[in-house]
Order: structure tokens, then C-alpha cells, then sequence
């Protein structure tokens, strides 16, 4: 594998880890004892860390693409088969 198609695969795990990681984030702003912000939706996190949210999805993509590797050099996600060329 090219060291480019790697760095796709993992950048493609990256961005799908977002669905995984931000559902378990914050709490909803009408739970917390602050009051609201005129126009604030009831739903939003109270508090929002982005630097966290990154390292967790960058740990979800890594662990992701490491099952993936184990699979492609084993042979197990052949790309011809994968395609249907094969």
C-alpha cells in the first residue's frame, strides 16, 4: 500500500470517527445551572472542548485503521475482491 492511499484510508476513518465520538459529548445546555443565551438551542453542549473531541476522534481513526492494516497485509480486505474484480 502507497503510503498516500494510507493516508486517505486513515483520513476518511478520521472524519467518520466524528459520527462515533461527538454523539458522547457534553452535557445539553438546559441541564446545566447557567441560564440560557437568548437564541441558545436547549439541545447544545453546555460546554464544548474541541481539543478533546480531536485527540479522541484521532484515537478512534488510529484504532480503526490499525484493524484495517492487520486485515489488508493479511490478506483478509483483498482490494480486487473488494471491487468485485476478482
Amino acid at each position: 500500500m502507497k503510503w498516500t492511499s494510507a493516508l486517505a484510508i486513515f483520513t476518511l476513518f478520521w472524519v467518520f470517527s466524528a459520527f462515533f465520538v461527538l454523539p458522547f459529548h457534553g452535557r445539553r445546555a438546559e441541564d446545566e445551572a447557567a441560564p440560557l443565551i437568548a437564541g441558545q438551542d436547549r439541545g447544545a453542549p453546555a460546554t464544548f472542548r474541541p481539543k478533546r473531541v480531536l485527540a479522541q476522534m484521532t484515537i478512534a481513526a488510529a484504532i480503526c485503521f490499525a484493524i484495517y492494516y492487520v486485515a489488508y497485509v493479511n490478506g483478509w480486505a483483498d482490494p480486487n475482491v473488494l471491487s468485485g474484480r476478482a
